[in-house]
């Protein structure tokens, strides 16, 4: 398998892949490739301690997933000291403005480090970009002079989904942050302030009711999902992927009928984007629309699904539809499930 098992002292032994001990490959760089051919029992060996970081939590079945590509999460740059190269946000289009931020970034770096520029740099001044570089510096030289006596230990925290939401939101003018206990509050202050962000939090322990969370929430664990059109989608998760199927249900058009399965399967992407957010499905995912026999259309699905998917945070690629009209596409997991 080319993997082996760690423990960090959560119960559960984590799992460590082979590509996860070499070095990071820079994905910019499409002659650069992992060596699959080491052998990892001569990179690591039982009872060798290691440095890690948890990728993915837990679960009732699995341990966590670690890496050594340890990465630390600003609000502008994803600082990645173990990763000698810089790679710019697919979502910063403009290759000028890529190759001035890739350029300032490399000369503020220490040798031998990179990271991830993130779109949230569009709309700051380049101080600001240097001193969210700084702070993760600071967090990662902090770390590797922490003394260690005995492990496994856990000896840094990066905040958790509380954290990594407001950092994925801060910029995007917030005018108030509810939360609903006094020590997420504690928490959430101590972070604004740490980044001179003057946002009001206020405590509601009765937001989830107020804003019909609860509902909401059931809404997301539906396997079928109704639209404002009539027609409705399915969702269905497997080990391998996830299949989404396109229905037209009540919906009957006015039209042709390639005009009436035009609109379900336009109002479908849509509400497809928002669900691979909001219930944070990641891997590969199969579309089953409603048949379109006029290529202009599918193209326009295409286009609207690269739309959408632009309001996630998270990595997803559209491979195109297959010859049996399925649209094949992928996307990164930002939390556990």
């Amino acid at each position: 398998m080319q993997a082996a098992f760690v423990n960090i002292g959560s119960g559960k032994n984590a799992f460590i892949h082979l590509k996860d001990l070499l070095p990071k490959v820079d994905v910019t760089k499409e002659t650069e490739k992992v060596n699959q051919n080491e052998d990892i029992r001569k990179i690591i060996r039982p009872g060798d301690p290691i440095l890690v970081q948890v990728t993915r939590d837990k679960s009732y079945k699995k341990g966590a997933r670690v890496t050594t590509h340890i990465s630390f999460i600003g609000r502008f740059f994803i600082y990645m000291p173990n990763s000698p190269f810089v790679a710019v946000s697919q979502k910063i289009e403009d290759e000028k403005v890529k190759a001035e931020l890739k350029e300032f970034v490399i000369n503020n770096l220490p040798k031998n480090t990179g990271g991830i520029i993130r779109t949230n740099c569009l709309n700051v001044s380049k101080e600001e970009i240097l001193e969210d570089i700084k702070k993760q510096i600071e967090a990662w030289n902090k770390l590797v002079d922490t003394e260690l006596e005995d492990y496994p230990k856990e000896i840094f925290n990066n905040g958790g989904i509380i954290r990594k939401y407001i950092v994925d939101n801060i910029d995007k003018n917030l005018d108030r942050i509810v939360v609903c206990d006094k020590n997420v509050e504690k928490s959430v202050k101590e972070f604004l302030k740490c980044e001179n962000k003057d946002i009001k939090v206020v405590i509601d322990d009765k937001y989830l009711e107020k804003f019909d969370f609860q509902n909401q929430l059931k809404k997301f664990e539906n396997r079928k999902i109704w639209l404002d059109c009539g027609g409705f989608i399915t969702i269905d998760k497997t080990e391998a992927l996830t299949a989404i199927d396109v229905n037209s249900g009540k919906f009957i058009g006015k039209n042709n009928l390639e005009d009436t399965v035009f609109t379900v399967n336009k109002e479908a992407t849509i509400e497809i984007a928002k669900q691979l957010r909001a219930r944070d499905i990641g891997g590969i995912i199969i579309i089953d629309y409603i048949d379109m026999y006029v290529e202009e259309n599918k193209q326009e699905i295409i286009r609207l699904m690269e739309q959408e998917i632009k309001k996630d945070s998270s990595k997803v690629q559209i491979e195109g539809f297959t010859k049996l009209n399925l649209l094949e596409m992928t996307r990164k997991h930002v939390y556990s499930s």
